[in-house]
Protein backbone atom coordinates (compact mmCIF):
# COMPACT_ATOMS: atom_id res chain seq x y z
CA UNK A 1 0.00 0.00 0.00
CA UNK A 2 1.54 3.31 -0.87
CA UNK A 3 1.27 6.20 1.69
CA UNK A 4 2.28 9.85 1.61
CA UNK A 5 5.09 11.33 3.61
CA UNK A 6 3.91 12.39 7.00
CA UNK A 7 5.57 14.55 9.44
CA UNK A 8 5.47 15.62 12.97
CA UNK A 9 2.50 17.97 13.82
CA UNK A 10 2.00 17.79 17.74
CA UNK A 11 4.75 17.46 20.41
CA UNK A 12 3.74 14.21 21.24
CA UNK A 13 6.75 11.50 22.28
CA UNK A 14 7.31 10.07 25.71
CA UNK A 15 10.64 8.62 27.08
CA UNK A 16 9.21 5.59 29.10
CA UNK A 17 11.06 6.29 32.16
CA UNK A 18 9.02 9.55 31.95
CA UNK A 19 5.72 8.08 31.04
CA UNK A 20 5.89 5.28 33.72
CA UNK A 21 6.22 7.94 36.26
CA UNK A 22 3.33 9.68 35.15
CA UNK A 23 1.54 6.59 35.27
CA UNK A 24 2.16 5.80 38.65
CA UNK A 25 1.76 9.22 39.50
CA UNK A 26 -1.93 8.92 38.18
CA UNK A 27 -3.81 6.07 38.08
CA UNK A 28 -7.78 6.22 36.45
CA UNK A 29 -10.38 5.93 39.49
CA UNK A 30 -12.63 3.68 38.43
CA UNK A 31 -15.39 5.96 40.79
CA UNK A 32 -18.30 7.81 39.24
CA UNK A 33 -18.52 5.50 36.02
CA UNK A 34 -16.51 8.02 33.75
CA UNK A 35 -18.54 8.12 30.58
CA UNK A 36 -18.26 5.63 27.53
CA UNK A 37 -16.19 6.46 24.38
CA UNK A 38 -18.49 8.21 21.80
CA UNK A 39 -19.67 6.71 18.44
CA UNK A 40 -17.34 7.49 15.56
CA UNK A 41 -18.63 9.32 12.73
CA UNK A 42 -15.65 9.12 10.32
CA UNK A 43 -16.56 9.98 6.78
CA UNK A 44 -14.86 7.89 3.21
CA UNK A 45 -12.37 10.69 3.10
CA UNK A 46 -11.73 10.27 7.56
CA UNK A 47 -10.98 6.71 6.45
CA UNK A 48 -8.58 7.04 3.69
CA UNK A 49 -6.66 9.85 5.33
CA UNK A 50 -6.00 7.33 8.15
CA UNK A 51 -5.78 4.30 6.36
CA UNK A 52 -3.06 6.10 3.78
CA UNK A 53 -0.98 7.45 6.37
CA UNK A 54 -0.96 4.07 8.50
CA UNK A 55 1.36 0.82 7.95
CA UNK A 56 -0.58 -1.27 10.57
CA UNK A 57 -4.39 -0.70 11.10
CA UNK A 58 -5.42 -3.39 14.27
CA UNK A 59 -8.27 -4.12 16.28
CA UNK A 60 -7.77 -4.22 19.67
CA UNK A 61 -9.79 -5.04 22.68
CA UNK A 62 -9.08 -2.99 25.78
CA UNK A 63 -7.53 -4.67 28.94
CA UNK A 64 -6.21 -1.46 31.13
CA UNK A 65 -6.06 2.60 30.68
CA UNK A 66 -3.82 5.17 32.75
CA UNK A 67 -3.80 9.22 32.81
CA UNK A 68 -0.93 10.66 31.87
CA UNK A 69 -0.25 14.03 34.05
CA UNK A 70 -0.83 17.34 32.41
CA UNK A 71 2.61 18.07 32.46
CA UNK A 72 3.68 14.26 30.61
CA UNK A 73 1.24 15.77 27.79
CA UNK A 74 2.43 18.30 25.69
CA UNK A 75 -0.02 19.93 23.24
CA UNK A 76 -3.08 18.17 25.28
CA UNK A 77 -5.95 19.98 23.73
CA UNK A 78 -8.24 21.21 26.90
CA UNK A 79 -10.81 18.86 27.65
CA UNK A 80 -9.01 16.04 26.60
CA UNK A 81 -6.77 13.50 28.83
CA UNK A 82 -3.91 11.14 27.37
CA UNK A 83 -3.81 7.65 28.11
CA UNK A 84 -0.91 4.69 27.93
CA UNK A 85 -3.39 1.83 26.63
CA UNK A 86 -2.78 -1.84 27.28
CA UNK A 87 -4.80 -3.87 24.97
CA UNK A 88 -4.79 -7.30 23.49
CA UNK A 89 -4.75 -7.60 19.84
CA UNK A 90 -8.10 -9.03 18.00
CA UNK A 91 -7.27 -8.76 14.20
CA UNK A 92 -4.54 -7.39 12.18
CA UNK A 93 -6.90 -5.51 9.56
CA UNK A 94 -3.75 -4.59 7.58
CA UNK A 95 -0.33 -4.40 7.71
CA UNK A 96 2.71 -6.19 7.14
CA UNK A 97 4.82 -5.60 10.64
CA UNK A 98 5.02 -8.34 13.09
CA UNK A 99 2.82 -7.04 16.25
CA UNK A 100 2.57 -8.73 19.35
CA UNK A 101 -0.60 -10.45 21.10
CA UNK A 102 -0.35 -7.53 23.49
CA UNK A 103 0.02 -4.28 22.51
CA UNK A 104 0.83 -0.42 24.71
CA UNK A 105 0.05 3.06 22.56
CA UNK A 106 -0.30 6.40 23.87
CA UNK A 107 -3.56 8.42 22.48
CA UNK A 108 -6.03 11.47 23.11
CA UNK A 109 -9.07 11.03 24.54
CA UNK A 110 -12.11 13.59 25.21
CA UNK A 111 -13.33 13.87 28.99
CA UNK A 112 -16.82 13.61 30.18
CA UNK A 113 -19.12 15.96 31.60
CA UNK A 114 -17.77 15.00 35.28
CA UNK A 115 -14.28 15.61 33.84
CA UNK A 116 -13.67 11.83 33.89
CA UNK A 117 -11.78 10.28 30.98
CA UNK A 118 -13.68 7.09 28.79
CA UNK A 119 -14.32 4.06 30.37
CA UNK A 120 -12.58 1.86 27.85
CA UNK A 121 -12.17 -1.17 29.40
CA UNK A 122 -13.32 -4.32 27.76
CA UNK A 123 -13.98 -1.94 24.46
CA UNK A 124 -12.59 -2.73 20.97
CA UNK A 125 -10.84 -0.05 19.12
CA UNK A 126 -9.77 0.17 15.67
CA UNK A 127 -6.22 1.34 15.66
CA UNK A 128 -4.22 3.36 12.76
CA UNK A 129 -0.75 3.23 13.63
CA UNK A 130 2.82 2.23 12.58
CA UNK A 131 5.41 0.10 14.04
CA UNK A 132 7.85 0.75 16.50
CA UNK A 133 10.89 -0.64 15.18
CA UNK A 134 12.16 -3.74 17.22
CA UNK A 135 9.11 -3.44 19.95
CA UNK A 136 6.42 -5.61 17.96
CA UNK A 137 3.79 -4.83 21.59
CA UNK A 138 4.28 -1.15 21.40
CA UNK A 139 2.48 0.86 18.72
CA UNK A 140 2.99 4.54 17.35
CA UNK A 141 -0.48 5.54 16.40
CA UNK A 142 -0.15 8.62 13.68
CA UNK A 143 -2.13 11.05 15.18
CA UNK A 144 -2.89 11.96 18.89
CA UNK A 145 -6.65 10.28 17.92
CA UNK A 146 -6.19 8.07 15.24
CA UNK A 147 -8.48 5.48 16.40
CA UNK A 148 -12.16 4.85 15.57
CA UNK A 149 -14.88 2.29 18.39
CA UNK A 150 -15.24 -0.49 16.36
CA UNK A 151 -18.68 -1.78 14.85
CA UNK A 152 -19.50 -3.99 11.94
CA UNK A 153 -20.62 -1.25 9.68
CA UNK A 154 -17.09 0.90 10.01
CA UNK A 155 -15.18 -2.17 9.46
CA UNK A 156 -16.70 -3.03 6.56
CA UNK A 157 -16.32 0.41 5.06
CA UNK A 158 -12.73 0.32 6.21
CA UNK A 159 -12.07 -3.16 4.36
CA UNK A 160 -13.49 -1.74 1.48
CA UNK A 161 -11.36 1.38 1.85
CA UNK A 162 -8.24 -1.09 2.22
CA UNK A 163 -9.37 -3.07 -0.77
CA UNK A 164 -8.97 -0.20 -3.28
CA UNK A 165 -5.72 1.08 -1.61
CA UNK A 166 -3.86 -2.18 -2.35
CA UNK A 167 -4.90 -2.50 -5.63
CA UNK A 168 -2.01 -2.10 -8.18
CA UNK A 169 -4.26 0.16 -10.13
CA UNK A 170 -4.40 2.35 -6.90
CA UNK A 171 -4.79 6.17 -8.31
CA UNK A 172 -1.91 8.01 -7.65
CA UNK A 173 -1.86 11.04 -4.78
CA UNK A 174 -3.07 14.59 -6.44
CA UNK A 175 -0.84 17.17 -6.06
CA UNK A 176 -1.91 20.15 -8.42
CA UNK A 177 -2.53 20.94 -11.73
CA UNK A 178 -0.17 21.63 -13.91
CA UNK A 179 -1.54 22.85 -17.53
CA UNK A 180 -4.50 24.08 -18.29
CA UNK A 181 -6.44 24.46 -21.86
CA UNK A 182 -9.60 25.47 -23.80
CA UNK A 183 -10.37 25.46 -27.24
CA UNK A 184 -13.39 26.64 -28.66
CA UNK A 185 -15.22 24.58 -31.34
CA UNK A 186 -16.98 25.82 -34.79
CA UNK A 187 -20.23 26.25 -33.13
CA UNK A 188 -21.68 28.69 -31.05
CA UNK A 189 -21.53 27.01 -27.11
CA UNK A 190 -19.06 24.61 -28.28
CA UNK A 191 -15.28 23.96 -26.35
CA UNK A 192 -13.49 21.40 -24.73
CA UNK A 193 -10.86 21.80 -21.57
CA UNK A 194 -7.99 19.44 -21.03
CA UNK A 195 -6.50 19.50 -17.53
CA UNK A 196 -3.05 18.15 -16.97
CA UNK A 197 -2.56 16.93 -13.45
CA UNK A 198 0.36 16.69 -11.20
CA UNK A 199 0.82 13.38 -8.83
CA UNK A 200 3.18 12.26 -6.14
CA UNK A 201 4.19 9.61 -8.26
CA UNK A 202 4.82 11.26 -11.41
CA UNK A 203 1.60 9.03 -12.91
CA UNK A 204 -0.26 10.59 -15.55
CA UNK A 205 -3.90 11.93 -14.38
CA UNK A 206 -6.01 14.44 -17.06
CA UNK A 207 -9.55 16.07 -16.94
CA UNK A 208 -11.62 16.69 -19.87
CA UNK A 209 -14.82 18.86 -20.17
CA UNK A 210 -16.79 19.20 -23.24
CA UNK A 211 -19.46 21.39 -24.20
CA UNK A 212 -21.62 21.15 -27.35
CA UNK A 213 -24.86 23.47 -27.71
CA UNK A 214 -27.78 22.85 -25.85
CA UNK A 215 -26.36 19.92 -23.64
CA UNK A 216 -25.11 20.30 -20.40
CA UNK A 217 -21.01 19.73 -19.88
CA UNK A 218 -19.44 15.99 -19.82
CA UNK A 219 -16.61 15.80 -17.89
CA UNK A 220 -14.19 12.53 -17.03
CA UNK A 221 -11.17 11.82 -15.78
CA UNK A 222 -8.01 9.68 -17.38
CA UNK A 223 -5.71 7.92 -15.18
CA UNK A 224 -3.45 7.27 -18.50
CA UNK A 225 -1.28 8.94 -20.72
CA UNK A 226 -3.62 9.24 -23.22
CA UNK A 227 -6.67 12.08 -23.17
CA UNK A 228 -10.45 10.01 -23.51
CA UNK A 229 -13.47 11.79 -24.30
CA UNK A 230 -14.96 9.24 -23.38
CA UNK A 231 -13.66 8.90 -19.88
CA UNK A 232 -16.19 8.94 -16.88
CA UNK A 233 -16.52 10.90 -13.90
CA UNK A 234 -15.49 8.91 -10.62
CA UNK A 235 -17.95 7.75 -8.32
CA UNK A 236 -18.53 9.49 -5.04
CA UNK A 237 -17.25 7.71 -2.01
CA UNK A 238 -14.52 6.03 -3.61
CA UNK A 239 -10.36 6.36 -4.16
CA UNK A 240 -10.82 8.08 -7.57
CA UNK A 241 -13.51 10.39 -6.26
CA UNK A 242 -11.32 11.00 -2.89
CA UNK A 243 -8.12 11.78 -4.71
CA UNK A 244 -9.23 14.55 -6.46
CA UNK A 245 -12.33 16.03 -4.34
CA UNK A 246 -9.66 16.15 -1.56
CA UNK A 247 -7.10 17.55 -3.18
CA UNK A 248 -7.36 19.32 -6.22
CA UNK A 249 -6.47 23.33 -5.57
CA UNK A 250 -10.34 25.82 -5.07
CA UNK A 251 -8.80 27.67 -8.02
CA UNK A 252 -6.72 27.01 -10.94
CA UNK A 253 -3.00 28.28 -10.59
CA UNK A 254 -2.71 31.69 -12.69
CA UNK A 255 0.38 29.75 -14.04
CA UNK A 256 -1.40 26.59 -15.29
CA UNK A 257 -3.45 28.23 -17.64
CA UNK A 258 -2.08 28.01 -21.38
CA UNK A 259 -4.75 29.47 -22.90
CA UNK A 260 -3.56 33.15 -24.02
CA UNK A 261 -6.75 34.66 -24.89
CA UNK A 262 -8.80 35.91 -22.45
CA UNK A 263 -12.02 34.24 -23.61
CA UNK A 264 -10.48 30.85 -23.56
CA UNK A 265 -9.23 31.30 -20.06
CA UNK A 266 -12.65 32.26 -19.07
CA UNK A 267 -13.86 28.87 -20.19
CA UNK A 268 -10.91 26.89 -18.62
CA UNK A 269 -11.87 28.54 -15.50
CA UNK A 270 -15.27 27.84 -15.95
CA UNK A 271 -14.60 24.50 -16.87
CA UNK A 272 -12.15 23.61 -13.36
CA UNK A 273 -14.94 25.02 -10.96
CA UNK A 274 -18.17 22.96 -12.88
CA UNK A 275 -16.14 19.75 -12.14
CA UNK A 276 -15.31 20.59 -8.63
CA UNK A 277 -18.76 21.62 -8.21
CA UNK A 278 -19.74 18.01 -9.72
CA UNK A 279 -17.07 16.39 -7.66
CA UNK A 280 -18.63 18.03 -4.54
CA UNK A 281 -17.25 18.63 -0.92
CA UNK A 282 -14.59 16.70 0.49
CA UNK A 283 -16.17 16.13 4.19
CA UNK A 284 -13.88 15.72 7.04
CA UNK A 285 -14.57 15.58 10.81
CA UNK A 286 -10.64 15.16 11.45
CA UNK A 287 -9.43 18.43 9.58
CA UNK A 288 -7.25 16.71 7.11
CA UNK A 289 -4.53 13.82 6.77
CA UNK A 290 -3.27 12.88 10.14
CA UNK A 291 0.87 13.31 11.59
CA UNK A 292 2.60 11.23 13.16
CA UNK A 293 1.52 10.99 16.72
CA UNK A 294 3.07 9.15 19.75
CA UNK A 295 5.77 6.53 20.32
CA UNK A 296 6.42 5.08 24.04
Amino acid sequence: MKSREIQPSRPFGFAVAAVLAALLAAPVAAADDPPPLPVSQLTYADLVDLSDSSRLVVKARIRKQSALKPEFSPGLRPGWVRLLIQADTETLISGRAAIGESLRFLADFPLGAKGKPPKLKKQSLILFALPVPGRPGDLQMIDVDSYALADPMLEARLRDVLVQLAAPDSPPHITGVRDALAVEGNLSGESESQLFLTTAEDAPVSLNVVRRPNMEPEWGVSWTELVDQSAEPPRRDTLAWYRLACFLPQALPYDSVLSTSGASRVLVNKDYRYVLDQLGTCTRTRGGPPKIGSRI
